[in-house]
C-alpha cells in the first residue's frame, strides 16, 4: 500500500464509510425499506438516498476546496448538512 498515503484522516473517512455501510446492512436486514418518494421526482430507498448523500456531500467538499482559501475541515459541516437532508427528505 505504498503506493497511497494513507494519512490518518483518509483512514478516518474511509472507516466512516465502511462502518456505516455495516450499518446500512443491518438496519436493512432487521428493517427492510420500502421505496417513497420525497421531493425528487422519484421514489427512492434508504439506500438509494444515502448513496445519494454520500455523493452530494463529496461533490460539496470538492466545491468547497476549488472555490474558496478556506479550511477543507469548515466546508465538512454543509456536506455533512447535505448528506442529511437528503436522507431525510428525498
Amino acid at each position: 500500500m505504498e503506493w497511497m498515503s494513507w494519512t490518518t484522516p483518509t483512514a478516518i473517512l474511509f472507516g466512516t464509510i465502511g462502518a456505516l455501510l455495516a450499518v446500512m446492512t443491518l438496519l436493512e436486514r432487521a428493517r427492510p425499506s420500502v421505496p417513497r418518494r420525497g421531493v425528487l421526482p422519484w421514489a427512492t430507498t434508504r439506500g438509494d438516498r444515502f448513496f445519494l448523500g454520500l455523493l452530494a456531500a463529496a461533490f460539496g467538499q470538492l466545491a468547497w476546496v476549488g472555490t474558496t482559501d478556506l479550511p477543507p475541515w469548515l466546508g465538512l459541516g454543509p456536506a455533512l448538512f447535505a448528506a442529511a437532508a437528503i436522507l431525510r427528505w428525498a
